[in-house]
């Protein structure tokens, strides 16, 4: 593997020092049992032979640095082509995370130095460059995957599944991994590292005629080439396994984790480490709510059936840690049923005072804190996300910014983002632009996009956006309107055109405070808008000893209009007639039209 500096570095092809396929504490029985789980396999009846069992029974117990101490540990598969390096990698998670580690190729390679019916068989593929087939297989990992101490431990599962049809059998019987992690390196390494490997028959240990190469003479001379490592054979495996790996991405596509697997091993397991980290992160804090709700279930957070309702005293300010952490959990829960569902242009548009630019109360860390909520979510369950920030408009005099998002980025990059590298890791900071979005990024988050006078947005954001393809972008209080423009430069793409694209994305969140006409105080009312749910208007009621509370007074399956706002208001009854704005509620035809 080459290193950024473009040295060689040690390659590590030493061979796999434990087998994790049987615990240690395999009893005879228990062993009889899992050979008897795997009868009636095609190639008459599948049997461990005993080298297979005693070679896992005589393993040396690792010590580990970390165990998972959530209910349901981590469950992880790792692909990656021959040479990628996937065995080194599988025995540094194994050392860290303390996973069972379950390679078929130990229980086949087993098998093959046993002498076994089932070996000689699966021989005569390997030294053709061939997978074994899918029969063979399946059956011992089902089986392994039910023993105690993966239930116990979690597990990682290497180089399995490897066709379509194992994929599905895992899927049928609902054993899908948290994390789908594919070890990529370009074909030519591949070559060079399975070519030049070097075989000793009397101590197993493999060798790199360059990378890796013997200590003496005495050692240089019993060398031998596999015969699995001609170029021929080594090209003939890469295509099965390009195949193969093609085959079963469809199933694991929302929960793969692409690695690049040509640099140093400790480069690629920092980032494989910061992967696992994080879900199990994750899990530790799904256990944590579990214990919080009284009777250790999870309880399903998403469900609008157990929002608590709109808090009270939102013109206070500052608002109190509460009232903020309600907000970021309100939003991310709309934003996270939008993408599940698979919604890709999507807008969130909230003006508590803290994040309403039009108060004198506006706080630019408040709207921080929300970008970073939503971003550290979706960085724990695996995915990259870029967050972005426009920078400078227009040209000489006409340059700058808003005075909105003036100091946001670097607040971003000075920003606490966790105790797990996920700043620069999982989540980069960018600006708003089509040269912004890399093939890596899986999610794009827009802090706050808008139109200056004399300066359009709307051109750098449909840049991005094609180039995001089906990504999903989401934009955080964007304000698209179009503003006065200066020599034309407000009228790239024509004014429908422009109007047409900021309406191309959705609402999957919304929430204003509705106050009297001209004023912002006292707080009227609010409407709430949570996807999937209808958007919702409220009357807030003042209460005796100074309590208040929000009222539901309608449901609109869209948007309301600002008559509809009134007349919900005055308890007039919906009707198709249109009416002009008038009186105290005139005011809504400027924020909700």
């Amino acid at each position: 593997m080459i290193s950024s500096s473009g040295a060689v570095p040690s390659l590590s092809l030493t061979p796999r020092s434990t087998c994790s396929l049987y615990p240690s504490s395999v009893s005879p029985s228990s062993a009889s049992s899992l050979r008897s789980s795997l009868s009636g396999v095609s190639y008459q009846s599948l049997h461990l032979s005993g080298a297979a069992i005693s070679t896992c029974q005589k393993a040396k117990t690792k010590k580990l640095k970390v165990k998972c101490s959530v209910s349901e540990p981590l469950k992880v598969m790792i692909s990656g082509a021959p040479a990628s390096g996937k065995g080194t990698q599988c025995d540094l998670i194994v050392k860290k995370f303390g996973l069972v580690h379950i390679s078929t190729g130990d229980i086949l390679r087993a098998e093959v130095a046993a002498g076994t019916e089932i070996g000689n068989k699966a021989k005569t593929f390997m030294n053709e460059g061939q997978l074994v087939p899918d029969e063979i297989v399946t059956a011992m990992v089902t089986a392994r995957l039910s023993l105690e101490d993966v239930k116990q431990n979690g597990w990682l599962l290497d180089g399995y599944p490897r066709s379509y049809a194992q994929a599905q059998s895992l899927e049928e019987k609902k054993i899908r991994p948290d994390v789908y992690i594919v070890l990529d390196v370009p074909d030519e390494i591949l070559i060079d590292r399975c070519v030049g490997r070097r075989l000793d028959p009397t101590t197993g240990k493999i060798y790199h005629i360059k990378n890796l190469p013997p200590e003496t003479e005495e050692i240089k001379a019993r060398l031998i080439t596999r015969p699995d490592d001609t170029e021929e054979k080594v090209k003939s495996r890469l295509e099965i396994y390009k195949r193969n790996a093609y085959s079963i991405s469809e199933t694991y596509s929302s929960i793969t984790k692409k690695i690049d697997g040509n640099r140093a091993k400790n480069d690629v397991f920092t980032e494989i480490d910061s992967i696992l980290s994080q879900l199990q992160n994750k899990k530790r804090k799904v256990i944590a709510l579990a214990r919080e709700s009284g009777n250790g279930s999870i309880q399903d957070s998403s469900n609008e059936n157990s929002w608590r309702g709109i808090p009270t005293r939102l013109n206070n300010i500052p608002h109190s840690r509460e009232i903020r952490k309600y907000f970021y959990q309100d939003v991310l829960k709309a934003t996270q049923r939008s993408i599940t569902n698979g919604r890709t242009r999507l807008k969130v548009e909230i003006n508590i005072p803290e994040l309403n630019p039009e108060m004198d109360v506006y706080r630019i860390g408040t709207l921080m804190e929300l970008v970073r909520v939503i971003a550290l979510s979706f960085a724990d369950d695996g995915k990259r996300i870029k967050v972005c920030v426009q920078g400078s408009m227009g040209e000489g005099a006409l340059a700058g910014m808003p005075l909105q998002l003036a100091g946001s980025r670097k607040i971003l990059e000075f920003m606490d983002w966790g105790d797990y590298g996920a700043l620069d890791t999982f989540v980069k900071i960018g600006s708003i632009g089509a040269k912004e979005v890399d093939e890596e990024d899986d999610i794009f988050i827009l802090v706050a996009p808008q139109n200056a006078v004399g300066n359009c947005i709307i051109d750098d954001l449909r840049a991005m956006t094609d180039a995001a393809g089906p990504r999903p972008v989401i934009l955080i209080n964007p304000r698209l309107k179009d503003l006065p423009g200066s020599s034309g430069i407000m009228q790239t793409m024509g004014r429908d055109k422009r109007l047409e694209y900021a309406a191309s994305f959705e609402n999957c969140y919304f929430f204003r405070l509705l106050y009297y006409a001209g004023t912002q105080y006292p707080i009227m009312g609010a409407l709430r808008m949570s996807y999937p749910y209808p958007y919702e208007l409220y009357r807030r009621v003042d209460k005796e000893f100074g309590k208040e509370e929000y009222v539901l007074l309608s449901t609109f399956p869209e948007r309301p209009t600002s008559d509809e706002v009134n007349n919900a208001f005055l308890g007039k009854p919906r009707s198709g007639e249109v009416k002009s704005n008038s009186g105290i509620w005139g005011f809504f035809s400027s924020i909700l039209g």
